[in-house]
């Protein structure tokens, strides 16, 4: 193994090797130029999320719910039309990357692939 190789920026492995310009990790199959332009591509980029017709959403869109959606906890779900103000886009859990108040049902987290922008 020769020391003066990077380890891979995706698993952390020692294991890296060259091919041509590239390095290779065996162990996750990652592959990038080293240098620089691995920063660069390691730098936080801008997400775009976008609703279920291809609309980009931006913080504070008002979106309209396109399907019901049962509520835990709740005898009645958002009916399809529900109009929600002033969303909050985050990292959510399993999809979830809208946060928002829903009227009547308080503050939760909506799929961007179950609303459109209003």
């Amino acid at each position: 193994m020769n020391e003066t190789l990077p380890p891979c920026p995706k698993c952390a492995s020692e294991y890296t090797y060259e091919m041509n310009a590239l390095m290779v990790c065996p162990e996750c199959a990652h592959e990038w130029v080293p240098g620089g332009a691995d920063a660069a591509a390691a730098a936080p980029q801008e997400r775009v999320i976008k609703d279920a017709v291809g609309n980009v959403l931006q913080d504070g869109d008002t979106v309209t719910v396109v399907k019901a959606l049962k509520v835990k906890g709740s005898p009645s779900g958002i009916k399809a039309g529900t109009k929600v103000r002033n969303i909050r886009l985050v990292d959510g859990v399993d999809g979830h990357d809208i946060d928002c108040k829903v009227d009547g049902f308080g503050a939760m987290q909506l799929k961007s692939s179950v609303v459109k922008k209003a």
